[in-house]
């Protein structure tokens, strides 16, 4: 069996977790998220703790009940605590504002980028260099982050463009005659 698989997950306080013949909700502080239920994995709320097994001996049942797993605790924790990622800006004159659930984006364009944010994520600028992404879908979180990012990757000579915080950027070396 799965390594991940194996551990439970426990269910904290003040989160309710419903499961249908199709489909598992989970309901928190933060929201509520749903997940279609896979039939090669079985689950079990025993008090509190869900466990996950493989319906049967295969290879595929086995590791999706790892990833049921992984992705069931995620919920958990985004209903609980949430997830965010943070962003940086570099550049001369880079910056970003965000104006409710719309994020302004000012990165050597001849004209401002301007992204709207679906229902469900946050966005923040505690400066204007920096930006923050805040959700209770993990998945949604990091696509959105991602999505950012695209409009000006870092590029390797300089390292000027949108980057993650956490983000190390190797700057090349330029041409020598």
């Amino acid at each position: 069996m799965s390594r991940v698989g194996k551990m439970p997950v426990s269910v904290p306080q003040g989160v309710d977790v419903a499961m249908k013949d199709d489909q598992i909700n989970v309901k928190g502080a933060l929201g509520t998220l749903a997940l279609a239920q896979n039939a090669l994995v079985t689950i079990k709320n025993d008090a509190g703790k869900l466990t996950f097994a493989p319906a049967n001996d295969s290879r595929e049942a086995n590791a999706m009940s790892g990833t049921m797993r992984q992705l069931v605790n995620n919920m958990v924790t985004g209903v609980t605590k949430g997830f965010e990622k943070k962003l940086s800006l570099i550049g001369v004159g880079y910056k970003a504002q965000a104006q409710g659930a719309k994020l302004n984006l000012t990165v050597g364009y001849s004209h401002p980028v301007v992204m709207d944010m679906p229902a469900g994520i946050k966005v923040e600028t505690p400066t204007p260099t920096e930006v923050v992404i805040k959700g209770s879908d993990r998945q949604r979180v990091g696509q959105i982050a991602a999505e950012v990012r695209a409009v000006r990757p870092p590029e390797p000579y300089k390292g000027k463009g949108i980057r993650y915080a956490d983000e190390k950027i190797t700057i090349k070396e330029t041409k020598k005659k």
